[in-house]
Parts: structure tokens; C-alpha cells; sequence
């Protein structure tokens, strides 16, 4: 019966494992945005100085539940800020940031091109969303009142009784007193009237994030907000309805068209896997709005590219005659580097969630995963390569806790060593589980045995394993850094790809470690069932990370690796003498001495 229990045990997570990796693989694709007529034609709009509230955008239907993708005019003005980091191009309708790209990161492996973030979006970034001031919004014509290498303004004025302006400031190349990744912002309304005139609520859009590739299921899109202690989380999940799971608990399956989070609001981002923008106001913004996106397919391939889109909310006051109020702070658009966020002000590392999951609470990954993030910046400082820099901070985490380890190996193989008297204290106990637990703590006490002790190895592990897996979901450093055959570590290394099922070398070679090491490594139980299944966890831990990054699975071989050698080392070694029972030290040997018999 066990030796079945297992094997349906086996089959069980085998079934459990593929319903994962092929559910996530091929499954079907959302229903597509519903039809919203035609993108504004813009090509009219004249550049006045004097501006009465622009059309409206097309009111979505009450079923929409994707943002529309925006139709940039080809009469724009593009203004340029960069330094030697980012390329930020403001356009004069809405004068905003139409999109930023990044120097230092590029859009496809082995293209000089860079990727651009917002590229496609459903406005620029902090524009006034359509839901916003009604003749502010990026249908809306600014002036371009001055431009300078680091410094771009616009103006409008609105119904002849509210001037807008607009100013961006970009770090100039070379100046050390700031992030380079930051752009600074500041809109100042001005009342041209005699009375005082109130001001509606203002919303600005934090741009849109998109998947950076195939490979990426949108698992790491988000819009986040902080409120000075908690941070709230808006995932492209949320809006797409419950699926299966959710049905049965009752939860509502239909799509949402948006889901917006009370504030107050320190900063606000969207986030996807490897790219962030973050608006950090002067002063806390009042809600955060997310709703998705349905963006261009990803070239020679139909799949659908699901993006997010956020907004933040913001109350003004009412402005007496010739007062003026400004909305003003610092935008951030660049990659998530953990040494680089963790510099800002107001806790901006906290968009790479760390910290955000149940296991990741449990196993501390708030801690562990900025220790691993900040070793593995250490060792590329010395080596150059992130692959190297994986393998050597591997090795220096195996030596830390050598110590460890090999005590923990030393208490398995005692442990072994006691399995006869343990089984024979179980059948003579069988029927009386009280005695058997008494017999085997004497047992155990008498020979100085730890049970525990064992466990000690994968206590060590599993947080080091869990916050590097927690690191490497946002860390751009990998993204397209190779190493041996892998030509990504940030992604699986995928080589060939046979009847469409991907061949991924390094989470076999991880597997087959696991494997050798489990046959080295002494096994302190004798239940058949317990060590047939200690024998497929290297086939499970496999399934598991075949689709994970390769450069999670590079940390396990190396791990696996050492531990081998380890236990090599260790099984040579000699037991060490046992401890005379208590009561015994001191007795002489009374036994009568066996003589041989007179011929």
C-alpha cells in the first residue's frame, strides 16, 4: 500500500507540476478590447496659445475594459532631454513625456537599439488623463516657451482664465548631485480671473508598462503605490476577473474596466518585469487608477501583449485672484536596481517586492533577497561577469556556512548509523506509539543523537534559494547578460526547442546534481515510502525551476556542486567515538578471559 500511495503520490505532483508550466504556456488568449470607434484625429487641432477645452476622448463603453491605445499626432513637437543614461522626448500635446529610452539597456538581445519605455501607451507620462481637467489632457496644444539641454517649459492657457505651465528638468550629463534616471517636474496653475476659482481634482497617468518578451507572462506587471508604510499592489490579475479557482469561492469572474486604491499616496509606479516609472509628489496624492491595455502583438507572433496603464489623483486647492498653486515631484523612469532604488528618498526599492508574498515574509526575503542582490554586485566588481559574479557569490555562501552544514551531515550520518535500533524499537513498539516515542528519545539521549540536526542544511538553504529567486523576478543587471551557452541569464536557457517543448540545459544539470547528491548524502529514516519520496524530490525540484531563469539555476548547480564535493569529503571521514554510556566510564572489564584448551 505505500509503495502504491507513492506512485499515485508521484503521478499526483508530476500532473500538478505540467498543469502549471502548460496552463501558463498555452493558455488561451483574454477576449480582445471591444470596439471604441476611431483615436481622435489631432492632425486639426491648431496650436493657439489660448485654448478652449478640448473634445472629449470617445467615452468607453460600461463592457470596455481596456484602456485605448493612443494615436500620437503627426503635427507633435518633440523636445529632447538626455543625458548619458536616458532620452526623455516631451511632446507639446498635453507637454508631457511622450517616452524615455534607456541608453544603458536595449530593446532586443544584440540590437543597438534601446528600449524605450511607454513607447505604446494610452498617454504620455504625467499627462492629464481624459478623466481629468477637461482641456488639459493630451489633445490639448501646449507652447513650447523655452528649451535647453536640461530644461524644457510649456504653456497654455485654459478658457482664458487659467494658465498652465509645465517644466521638466533633467540632471545634465556629468552632474553627480542626483540619480540620472530622474526627471523633475513641476506644473503651476495661475488664476487670471477676479474671483476665486476652484480647481477640479487633477489626475496624472504614470505611463504604461508592457511585457519585455515572449518569455514574460505578465506576472510582474503592476501598478504600486506607498503610503509612507505599507505598499498596495495592483496586478494585471486583478482586473482580468477570477478564473476557475476563484469561481468556486465565489469571487467575481467578469473583466473590470479599472481598479482604483484610496491613498494617500507618497509615490506611485508602473512596474514591469525590469522597468519602473515611480512619481514621487511634493505632496501625497489622494488614489492610484490601473486599468489594462491591449497593445500591438509582439512581431511574427500572435500572441496577445496585455499591458497596464496607471494614474494618480491629486486634490487642489481653490485659487483666490492671481494666486497660483503648483503640482510638482520627481519622476523616476529607469531600471530596477536594487543599489539604485535603495539610494532614493522614500523607499523606491520597495517597488521590486521583495517582501510582497506570504514566502517571502516566511523566509525573510526582505533581508536575505538586498544581501544577495548587494554580494552579487560585490563579486562583479572583481570578475566582470554576472555569470561569474553567480558562481563565486555561490561559492562564498557555501563557505559561510560550511560550518553548518557539515555539522548538520555529521548528526545524518550518526542518525544513520542508529536506523537498526530505531526499526527494532518500531516493531517491538508497534502497538503502544507512546512507549516507542519514549524508547527512541532515550535512545537518542543516550547516544547524543540531535534528530533535528539533520534538517539543519535545508533551513540554511531555503531562504538563500527563496531570496535569490525573489531577486532575480526584477533585477535588469541579468537581462540579456550571457554566460557559457546561455545568452540571457535573466530568462531560461532555452537551446533548441523539440516538438515545441523547450530543451533547457542548466536546470538539468541542477537536477542531475540533486540526484548525485541524494545518493551520497546519508538517508536518516528507513521508511520505504519517506525515501522513495526523498528520491523524486530532485525530479520535482527540476519541474519546478525548468522554467525559472537560468541564472537561478546556476545558483542551484554551483550549490549542488560544492555540496557534492562536501559530502565526498565527508563520507571519507572517520565517525568519531562514541561517548561511553552514562554509569559505565570507570568500570574495569570483569569478563573472564577465553583460554585455549590444554592439549
Amino acid at each position: 500500500m505505500d509503495k502504491k500511495n507513492t506512485y499515485i503520490g508521484a503521478l499526483l505532483l508530476l500532473a500538478a507540476f505540467a498543469s502549471l508550466y502548460l496552463g501558463q504556456r498555452f493558455a488561451p488568449p483574454p477576449p480582445r478590447a471591444p470596439s471604441v470607434g476611431q483615436a481622435p484625429d489631432l492632425r486639426n487641432v491648431a496650436p493657439a496659445l489660448t485654448n478652449s477645452p478640448a473634445a472629449p476622448a470617445p467615452a468607453m463603453p460600461s463592457d470596455a475594459t481596456f484602456a485605448a491605445v493612443a494615436q500620437d499626432s503627426t503635427e507633435a513637437t518633440i523636445t529632447t532631454l538626455a543625458n548619458d543614461f536616458i532620452e526623455v522626448r516631451l511632446t507639446d500635446f498635453g507637454g508631457a513625456v511622450r517616452d524615455v529610452a534607456f541608453a544603458k539597456y536595449h530593446a532586443e538581445l544584440g540590437s543597438p537599439a534601446p528600449y524605450v519605455f511607454n513607447q505604446q501607451h494610452a498617454d504620455p507620462i504625467l499627462a492629464f488623463t481624459p478623466d481629468s481637467i477637461p482641456g488639459l489632457g493630451r489633445t490639448t496644444r501646449y507652447q513650447l516657451v523655452s528649451s535647453t539641454p536640461t530644461e524644457v517649459v510649456y504653456r497654455t492657457v485654459l478658457e482664458n482664465t487659467l494658465e498652465v505651465t509645465r517644466r521638466y528638468v533633467l540632471r545634465a550629463p556629468g552632474d553627480a548631485t542626483g540619480d540620472p534616471y530622474i526627471v523633475r517636474h513641476e506644473t503651476t496653475f495661475r488664476n487670471l480671473t477676479a474671483e476665486t476659482k476652484p480647481l477640479p481634482r487633477a489626475t496624472l497617468s504614470l505611463g504604461t508598462a508592457s511585457l519585455v518578451s515572449l518569455t514574460d507572462y505578465g506576472q510582474y506587471l503592476n501598478v504600486t503605490s506607498y503610503d509612507g508604510h505599507d505598499t498596495q499592489f495592483i496586478d494585471r490579475s486583478d482586473l482580468e476577473g477570477a478564473g476557475v479557482i476563484g469561481r468556486m469561492l465565489g469571487k467575481d469572474t467578469s473583466p473590470k474596466a479599472f481598479v482604483e486604491k484610496n491613498g494617500p499616496v507618497v509615490w506611485a509606479s508602473v512596474t514591469n518585469q525590469f522597468f519602473s516609472g515611480i512619481f514621487v509628489a511634493d505632496k501625497p496624492g489622494e488614489a492610484v487608477i490601473a486599468r489594462r491595455i491591449d497593445l500591438p502583438p509582439f512581431p511574427g507572433t500572435p500572441r496577445t501583449n496585455i499591458g497596464l496603464t496607471g494614474a494618480e489623483r491629486f486634490d487642489l486647492p481653490a485659487l483666490a485672484p492671481g494666486a497660483t498653486a503648483t503640482l510638482a515631484g520627481d519622476l523616476y523612469v529607469g531600471p530596477k536596481e536594487y543599489p539604485r532604488l535603495a539610494r532614493l528618498a522614500h523607499n523606491e526599492d520597495l517597488v521590486l517586492q521583495y517582501s510582497r508574498r506570504i514566502y517571502s515574509r516566511i523566509f525573510l526575503c526582505g533581508y536575505v533577497a538586498p544581501f544577495m542582490n548587494t554580494l552579487m554586485h560585490w563579486t562583479h566588481r572583481w570578475v566582470y561577469n554576472w555569470g561569474l559574479a553567480i558562481v563565486l557569490m555561490t561559492l562564498i555562501i557555501k563557505t559561510v556556512s560550511l560550518p553548518f552544514t557539515l555539522a548538520a551531515s555529521r548528526s545524518a550520518k550518526r542518525m544513520q548509523k542508529f536506523q537498526p535500533q530505531i526499526a527494532a524499537l518500531k516493531e517491538k513498539y508497534k502497538d503502544n506509539p507512546q512507549k516507542l516515542n519514549q524508547a527512541t528519545l532515550e535512545l537518542f539521549k543516550e547516544h547524543k543523537i540531535n534528530p533535528m540536526g539533520g534538517c539543519l542544511p535545508m533551513l540554511i538553504t531555503m531562504p538563500l534559494f527563496i531570496g535569490f529567486f525573489t531577486m532575480l523576478q526584477g533585477s535588469a543587471e541579468l537581462r540579456f547578460q550571457g554566460f557559457l551557452w546561455a545568452r540571457d541569464l535573466s530568462v531560461p536557457d532555452t537551446v533548441v526547442r523539440l516538438f515545441g517543448f523547450p530543451l533547457n540545459i542548466m536546470p538539468l544539470l541542477m537536477g542531475a546534481t540533486m540526484l548525485f547528491q541524494m545518493r551520497l548524502t546519508p538517508q536518516p529514516t528507513v521508511d520505504n515510502a519517506q525515501v522513495k519520496m526523498m528520491k523524486f524530490m530532485p525530479v520535482m525540484f527540476t519541474l519546478f525551476c525548468y522554467s525559472f531563469s537560468c541564472a537561478l539555476a546556476l545558483y542551484s548547480t554551483v550549490n549542488g556542486l560544492f555540496t557534492i564535493g562536501q559530502q565526498l569529503v565527508i563520507n571519507r571521514m572517520k565517525d568519531e567515538p562514541e561517548a561511553p554510556a552514562a554509569g559505565m566510564a570507570g568500570m574495569k572489564n570483569v569478563t573472564p578471559s577465553r583460554k585455549k584448551p590444554r592439549k
